[in-house]
């Protein structure tokens, strides 16, 4: 796109400074005089008039002695209220005092926003716009000065310091009233753009063209154009000023300025008219401490920027400098597809007619990287859930049971299934982490990310300036500025005990086919979020959710104002909720400092440099924050003044507005009603990652109901199937999961589908309660398949079971569509449920008799770990499950239940063999051995005892033993410690 210019009847061929646009000349009015004559009065009652007021006619409210008791003994008369009234009305005089003071001394400086008076809130707008009307007038005429300095005077008068001085004035004081000032606001505003227009204009008549040439990061951080503003404008918020002049330019390099976050080492900026400082260059000028290469790369700029106006630029800059979509291989067949983006046969829609058509959340199935972080985080719920009530630690309950989820709950979770890529994130994070630790190894620092691509299964990082060669086997990409990774060199990385190097990565969605991750912490200022408010949130939550459960980052605090406390269970260790923005400024420049200190003692320049090498055990996690409430416009300018440092810090900004203009923001996105991301400026548009609110919702309630506190509701200790374990019960069809895997009532299936008709059966077999098409077509092919090859395995699959005598067919659809066994199709692991649940709970309650042999058929069921013989590759959908948690838990009660059988009858070998059965299933369950201790301690045999103390010691190791069991073996065996040593 052209660049667009306002005409400038200037000479093309003289160097010159350009402002973003014209701006019309506000002259003083008779209004702006009596306006200034009220501010002035009213001041001069306030700050003189009241104090002079109280002295005569009410005095000094404090008494004159110091005498707290006999204070307290007087009467609460009618003086003593006018007193304490009189007191207060001395304190809202100092109060608005002060407030005047601090709005005259930014007014006059010119520099930074006002400092906040604590509790002055009306007082110190009241005070800010009085001294805004007071000083309209002078700072009208001042905004004349640099137009009225010319007049007689040619271009050699050396006049531009005292020109400039004046009219720098005028900038700083109405760039604050124009944010904080809301009756002068727009007036001050045209005088303050006058102002730097007539400044600009001086300069080119003075032929005083100022640049900047770009510093490296050696010993620094990273330049941005917001602190390049604030050291040589006196104004962070002027950056867009040096943006708008340089824009679209070609620079040194060939490449040009298209975003204003995204600048390069060696870049020159054209600076505006009224820039100081001691690094700046000025044209002609020969400026001897510039070498002379520098300075022909400046006289050639300066033609670049003739060239621009002229209408030659071109408007989309290099690829470079865009946040761009990275060069792809040609994409693989979906059978070898593995990547973070799954392949569109992955999620092939089916026909509407079909019976399992029945939608699922589409916003989860193609959120591959968030659903496996939300899949991950509750499975490790649900397992925490388990051990907590194994252990007696919530309320004693044993053996209990997640509970089922139904409706959308339900329909949630069948997304995160179909929808994970579990292999994704290891490979992502594996790949990071091995990036970090090579680098480490060479001693290089850390390169600034900004995003990262996922194209195909490889992996793509956009820096932010070129780094030099990547390490093996990172390649460069399309340019110096992209450092790839194929899929088939990332399979090779190990896991290695190293700092997550970019844990504030999120994906925001796809584009061309490549899944794009943003670099919260690394963005040098705010990212703004601007649409309507509904799809706003979606994106909030979406990030949330996935910063908070991703597998790619150690830890980190996610702190969510304006929305969110509802998430705050998906990691309550991560998720953090504030209720407003003022609680949020305050936490951030509390936690600003801390970082800038913490960074200064370390000799760290930025958290990337703390996160290789020696010093990588600081791992200087990020705070990511998430404001979807729009600031104020004071508010916003305190947020981009701590954001102007973040990235350094490792703290990043992701902030809501409705109108999409926000003070100090870097990148600027807007969320459409279509679900579409735009960033213009940074050449995106996206199908955006969103959690809208009906699934954020379902995502909570499997959180909550997987909390073993979550209340009468909740989890309980039914089996979700019980089966007829009497003879008549006899199934049709038993299946052995329990241990090698064995099915006896059918036939076997052809051999080159038999593999995968047994997979698909005990997938059914431990879900009783159904399991969608789609769940079980991508549990069998995690990366991808067609709808028919899907069917025909349920066919085939249903023909294989057959039907029971009635004619009803073995394998079903319920109402909601999902697959469902008939109770003629049992397995091994319903039966050892069912019979644990009878012993403990049902007639074993009132016979010791049957609970016994209960219990002891039980544990006969119980062959080895479950499906011990699967093939390698297959029934990888096992790390979904909880099952693995499940059956060591109730093969260890199952155990404990039968060895209190004996023990009451004083059998202590029967309840150490089946404490030794139970073991073989459950070897790291800490609850067996110390069972064990107490039944070999039962024999009344010493050397029995302290063997087992001795082996026991041996299998923790370095660990050692866990507290209870030491405890308890203190009082079994107090020589315990001794013998042990001994035996060692």
């Amino acid at each position: 796109m052209p660049r667009r210019r306002s005409p400038s009847p200037s000479s093309s061929t003289a160097p010159r400074n350009r402002t973003p646009q014209p701006v019309r000349v506000r002259r003083r009015s008779f209004g702006d005089f009596v306006k200034a004559f009220l501010a002035f009065v009213a001041l001069l009652v306030l700050l003189v008039g009241v104090p002079l007021a109280l002295a005569t006619q009410a005095g000094w409210p404090l008494p004159k002695t110091f005498e707290p008791m006999e204070w307290l003994k007087q009467d609460v008369s009618v003086e003593t209220f006018l007193s304490i009234l009189t007191f207060v009305v001395w304190l809202a005089w100092a109060q608005f005092t002060a407030c005047v003071l601090v709005e005259m001394k930014a007014a006059l400086s010119g520099v930074g926003v006002p400092g906040r008076v604590p509790g002055a809130g009306p007082s110190q707008l009241l005070a800010r716009q009085l001294v805004a009307a007071l000083l309209l007038v002078g700072a009208t005429a001042a905004s004349f000065a640099p137009g009225l300095g010319q007049l007689g005077q040619g271009p050699d008068d050396n006049q531009r310091p005292a020109v400039a001085a004046a009219a720098q004035q005028t900038p700083g004081l109405f760039a604050q009233q124009q944010e904080q000032a809301a009756g002068a606001a727009a007036a001050l505003a045209e005088q303050a753009s006058h102002a730097e227009a007539a400044a600009g204009s001086t300069a080119k008549q003075q032929g005083d063209t100022k640049f900047y040439r770009i510093q490296p990061p050696e010993g620094r951080h990273h330049d941005s154009l917001w602190e390049i503003s604030e050291r040589h404008l006196g104004d962070g918020r002027r950056y867009k000023e040096i943006f708008e002049l340089n824009k679209d330019r070609t620079q040194p390099d060939g490449s040009k300025l298209s975003e204003a976050s995204l600048i390069r080492p060696g870049w020159i900026m054209e600076m505006p008219g009224d820039a100081r400082g001691g690094d700046l260059v000025e044209m002609p000028d020969e400026a001897p401490e510039v070498s002379p290469e520098v300075r022909q790369q400046i006289r050639d700029y300066d033609r670049t920027g003739e060239h621009a106006q002229g209408g030659g630029g071109s408007g989309s800059g290099s690829g470079a400098a865009h946040v761009s979509v990275p060069e792809q291989r040609p994409a693989p067949a979906p059978a070898n597809d593995n990547a973070g983006h799954r392949q569109p046969a992955r999620q092939h829609a089916t026909p509407a007619h079909d019976s399992s058509s029945f939608g699922l959340p589409e916003a989860l199935l193609a959120a591959p990287l968030l659903a496996a972080g939300l899949l991950g985080a509750l499975g490790h719920r649900r397992r925490q859930a388990l051990w907590q009530s194994a252990f007696g630690g919530i309320g004693g309950r044993r053996g209990m049971e997640p509970p089922t989820p139904t409706g959308d709950a339900q329909d949630v979770q069948d997304a995160l299934l179909v929808g994970a890529d579990p292999e994704g994130v290891r490979l992502l994070d594996r790949s990071l982490r091995g990036l970090a630790a090579s680098l480490a190894a060479e001693s290089r620092p850390l390169p600034t990310v900004y995003a990262a691509w996922l194209s195909n299964g490889d992996l793509h990082l956009q820096l932010a300036q070129p780094s030099g060669k990547p390490p093996a086997p990172w390649q460069h990409g399309q340019d110096q500025t992209f450092w790839t990774l194929a899929k088939d060199d990332a399979v090779r990385y190990e896991d290695v005990d190293t700092a997550a190097p970019y844990p504030g990565l999120v994906s925001l969605g796809t584009m061309d086919d490549s899944r794009l991750l943003l670099n919260l912490e690394s963005v040098p200022g705010i990212v703004s979020l601007s649409g309507g408010e509904a799809d706003r949130a979606a994106v909030f939550a979406s990030v949330a959710a996935e910063l908070a459960t991703n597998g790619w980052s150690d830890r980190m605090t996610i702190t969510l104002v304006g929305f969110g406390e509802e998430l705050t269970p998906l990691a309550p260790n991560r998720l953090r909720h504030l209720d407003g923005i003022e609680a949020l400024i305050e936490t951030m420049e509390a936690e600003t400092r801390q970082r800038r200190g913490a960074l200064g003692a370390a000799g760290h320049d930025s958290v990337l440099t703390g996160r290789t090498g020696p010093a990588q055990h600081t791992r200087w996690a990020p705070h990511l924050v998430l404001l979807a409430a729009e600031p104020s416009a004071e508010d916003a300018v305190t947020l981009a003044e701590l954001a102007a440092d973040a990235s350094r810090l490792g703290i990043g900004y992701l902030v809501g507005t409705g109108s999409g203009d926000l003070p100090g923001a870097a990148w600027e996105m807007e969320i459409t009603g279509e679900g579409r991301l735009l960033a213009p400026l940074l050449g995106l548009e996206l199908d955006a990652q969103l959690l809208p609110a009906a699934q954020q919702r379902a995502v909570v309630e499997l959180f909550t109901d997987a909390d073993p506190e979550h209340g009468p509701d909740g989890p309980g200790d039914t089996p979700p199937f019980l089966v007829d374990i009497s003879e008549q019960g006899r199934p049709a069809v038993y299946a052995r999961l329990v241990g090698p895997y064995e099915i006896i009532g059918l036939d076997a299936p052809d051999g080159e589908r038999s593999a995968l008709l047994h997979e698909a059966l005990a997938l059914l077999l431990l879900h009783r309660e159904g399991v969608h098409p789609r769940v079980l077509s991508s549990a069998l092919w995690p990366r991808g398949v067609t709808d028919d090859v899907r069917e025909a395995l349920i066919e085939r699959l249903r023909a294989w079971l057959g039907t029971d005598p009635d004619g009803t067919p073995r394998l079903g659809t319920d109402s909601t569509g999902r697959l469902t066994l008939a109770k003629s199709v049992v397995s091994d692991l319903d039966v050892l449920r069912s019979l644990y649940h009878e012993a403990t709970q049902g007639k074993g309650v009132d016979s010791r008799a049957v609970r016994g042999r209960l219990l002891t058929d039980a544990l006969v069921l119980v062959r080895g770990p479950l499906l011990a013989d699967r093939p390698e590759g297959r029934y990888r959908w096992l790390t979904h499950e909880i099952v693995d948690a499940q059956l060591p838990l109730l093969v260890a009660d199952t155990g404990l239940a039968l060895s209190e059988f004996h023990l009451e009858k004083n059998r202590a070998e029967k309840a150490i063999e089946a404490l030794n059965a139970s073991l073989r299933t459950a070897p790291a369950d800490e609850r067996l051995w110390n069972e064990l201790l107490r039944a070999t301690h039962a024999l009344d045999a010493p050397e029995r005892l302290a063997a087992l103390a001795a082996d026991l010691v041996g299998r923790a190791g370095a660990r050692g033993l866990p507290p209870r069991t030491e405890a308890l073996l203190d009082e079994l065996l107090p020589t315990w410690r001794d013998t042990v040593a001994a035996a060692g």
